[in-house]
């Protein structure tokens, strides 16, 4: 589940990951995306957001916040750069005229791939930003975003809202021990883009590094849930947390070693259910 951050990873010699990245991008956008629904509602809530919102949504991925806040009446604006084949399917379903385009495109709404086209020229400021992929569990992800805020917030109003996403304490994650597994097949390129636990200020350092003036936080229950271990297993492997594993392994071992690490969620029915907690954090521009 990656704020808009590129992932660089070390392969063994002779071993290529194995990775179909818009097969990944529509299991996200299919499966894995509104497990974090809940969060996208708290926020939204919490906030306000509404009609006269100007929203900037920085690692879009394929666009449900987006059209979340659109649907409350706000104005609407995406920037992924690190995810093509999710930002195409953000465009299909914000911007279905013409390919994403055009007439028939939701009013207010914008989609880019550059932060510097994110503003249109006369355009006033945003009034909320959010970078609601969790950070916190993949090695130097904290000071990407905390870099990618920097150059965000001067195309916000002063004083406006910014907000940071990340995954609750382990103990309070059921998917905490599933994605142990990544670190345990990844562990040559440990400091590589592989998973760690989240920690306690994670958020907190990223929004002082932005220099951004901390005003609250939050926690949402954000249960994921699937039809079966096929479906968990795709959607967990879309958030691109066990992209290393892959790279040190190969993609078959990841699938059977994670199916197995899911079996103590599955129900009498065949589905899975692991209870999480998120957090969030609100800052403010200074």
């Amino acid at each position: 589940m990656t704020p808009t951050l590129v992932r660089q990873h070390l392969p063994r010699a002779g071993r290529a990951p194995r990775v179909d990245p818009c097969a990944r991008a529509r299991d996200w956008s299919e499966i894995q995306e509104r497990m974090l629904v809940p969060l996208y509602e708290a926020v939204y809530e919490r906030l306000e957001v509404g009609p006269g919102s100007r929203l900037l949504g920085l690692g879009c991925g394929s666009g449900l916040a987006l059209l979340m806040a659109a649907s409350r009446g706000a104005a609407v604006t995406g920037v992924d750069a690190s995810a093509p084949e999710r930002l195409a399917l953000a465009r299909q379903r914000l911007l279905p005229a013409n390919g994403g385009a055009g007439a028939g495109a939701r009013s207010g709404t914008r989609l880019v791939d550059a932060l510097g086209d994110a503003r249109e020229p006369g355009s006033s400021a945003f009034t909320v930003v959010t970078a609601f992929e969790p950070i916190g569990c993949l090695a130097g992800d904290a000071e990407g975003l905390a870099g990618l805020l920097a150059a965000a917030t001067p195309l916000a109003g002063r004083g406006a809202p910014v907000v940071l996403a990340g995954w609750g304490p382990p103990e309070r994650c059921a998917t905490t021990s599933v994605l142990r597994v990544a670190t345990k097949l990844a562990d040559p390129l440990r400091n590589a883009g592989s998973w760690r636990p989240a920690l306690r200020d994670d958020l907190e350092e990223v929004a002082q590094r932005a220099g951004l003036r901390i005003d609250g936080s939050g926690r949402v229950a954000c249960p994921f849930g699937y039809a079966d271990v096929d479906s968990a297993v795709r959607g967990l492997l879309s958030t691109g947390l066990f992209d290393a594993a892959v790279t040190a392994t190969d993609q078959v071992q990841v699938d059977k070693e994670l199916a197995e690490a899911l079996h103590p969620y599955q129900r009498r029915d065949g589905t899975v259910w692991m209870p999480n907690v998120f957090r969030y954090l609100i800052a403010r521009v200074p």
